[in-house]
């Protein structure tokens, strides 16, 4: 099946500009979503041995929405022992109150507005995370993403993102029809699994992107992730 992507029709998400019952509505909904179905779980189960290290930490999430997957982080950090400072970027204001006042309690986390394609500040990051934010992107900003999060770490890049499927798209069809009902909700997930991209499409952008000795796979519920380890690599040459 084809990418269906054009910028005259984004996610209302991506384009509210201030702060209502039904864009807070939402990112609890995502928040919900991504705990449920895996994106959660598999940002942990890759940074888990990083923060089984114990070394502080500086993270950098681009692209953080409501800045779920960032709190899920600091609580293993915090179980674990890892010292860890978490840099949470969005490009929308609205989005970073919600998020803001979602994350109190949560001292490690910075939120910042800027345009996530051209972040920089200061030194390299030991971790740069950017997940279900490439399917908001045409193929070009993609690209320029994930050169991106290569240029902005001194360890690991990890991406994680859907995967475009028929089956995918049935699916987020029907857990918007029968659970998470909210208009904003429903559209903006059916339209994100038309904008997904392929397995193969994600790859074939890392390496137009400049990535090398990554490690590219599926993950359950139609998702898929993208892993270098800069010094893992180095070591390997």
């Amino acid at each position: 099946m084809i990418r269906r992507f054009e910028e005259s029709r984004p996610e209302w998400m991506d384009v509210a500009e201030q702060v209502t019952p039904e864009l807070e509505s939402d990112l609890v909904n995502l928040e919900s979503l991504n705990c449920r179905f895996g994106a959660h779980r598999l940002v942990l189960d890759y940074l888990g041995p990083v923060l089984a290290r114990r070394q502080p930490l500086r993270v950098l999430d681009l692209g953080t929405g409501a800045g779920d997957i960032p709190r899920a982080l600091v609580k293993r950090a915090r179980e674990v022992g890892c010292p860890i400072v978490v840099t949470a970027v969005d490009r929308q204001q609205p989005t970073l109150q919600i998020a803001e006042k979602l994350s109190h309690g949560f001292p490690e986390i910075r939120y910042a507005r800027a345009d996530f394609l051209r972040f920089a500040e200061g030194d390299l990051y030991d971790v740069v995370l950017c997940n279900l934010v490439l399917h908001h992107l045409g193929e070009t900003d993609a690209i320029r993403l994930l050169r991106r999060c290569r240029e902005l770490t001194k360890g690991v890049a990890l991406i994680t993102d859907l995967r475009r499927s028929r089956l995918a798209q049935a699916g987020i069809f029907a857990v918007t029809a029968l659970i998470y009902r909210d208009a904003m909700t429903k559209h903006d997930a059916r339209l994100s699994a038309e904008r997904a991209f392929s397995f193969p499409e994600l790859r074939k952008l890392a390496i137009a992107a400049g990535w090398w000795g990554f490690r590219h796979r599926r993950a359950p519920f139609f998702r898929q992730a993208l892993w270098m380890d800069i010094a893992a690599r180095d070591r390997g040459r």
